[in-house]
């Protein structure tokens, strides 16, 4: 498989990867779509509504292009700078349970928001992480954020709170790899 093929079960690399742009392009098309609806609906209801929608839409990109940028910099190079061998041989499909601890240590320890995290768990798809260390690592990112912890929950909702959410939450990342791999093997084979 090229590096430059998405990782996928089952069927040929090629195969997946005109899935994959299909796939893409239908998102694409919906969102598309449903934008475009969403405006049509704003003009009947007032001429001057899709102006403003639009500009909304605008301040918000002023807002996340900075971080959206350095998220997909930061994974560019992490994609570069991580041999491909190193990351299948600790996070690939037989790495099995040692690789999903690792993606679940891995989103424990990571910084940075959703603006990181989905473009390195694209950035390691692409270059052969099986799918439950993705998994795990995506969970423990999102479940159990660091930074989230220090500077929102323990202030706002205190030590007792976040300790009890916490504590079960950690369980959770390694449960989700090792049920959300074998799923995704069943899927794959329904879809192929």
């Amino acid at each position: 498989m090229s590096e430059a093929q998405p990782h996928t079960a089952g069927g040929s690399p090629g195969k997946d990867q005109e899935k994959g742009k299909k796939r893409m392009n239908a998102g694409i098309l919906i969102l598309g779509g449903l934008t475009l609806a969403l405006a049509i609906i704003a003009f009947i209801k007032s001429p001057d509504l899709p102006l403003k929608g639009f500009q909304s839409a605008f301040g918000l990109l002023q807002q996340v292009w900075l971080p959206l940028l350095l998220g997909f910099c930061f994974a560019g190079f992490f994609n570069v700078l991580l041999p491909r061998e190193v990351l299948v041989k600790w996070m690939g499909e037989q790495s099995g349970t040692k690789g999903i601890l690792l993606g679940w240590l891995i989103g424990l320890v990571m910084p940075g928001g959703p603006y990181v995290v989905f473009p390195i768990a694209a950035s390691l798809i692409k270059q052969g992480v099986a799918v439950g260390p993705l998994l795990a690592f995506i969970t423990a990112k999102t479940l159990l954020s660091p930074t989230r912890l220090l500077i929102w929950e323990i202030p706002f909702l205190g030590w007792p709170f976040t300790a009890a959410r916490f504590l079960p939450s950690i369980l959770f990342p390694p449960i989700i790899g090792i049920i959300g791999q074998r799923l995704f093997n069943i899927f794959s084979r329904w879809a192929g």
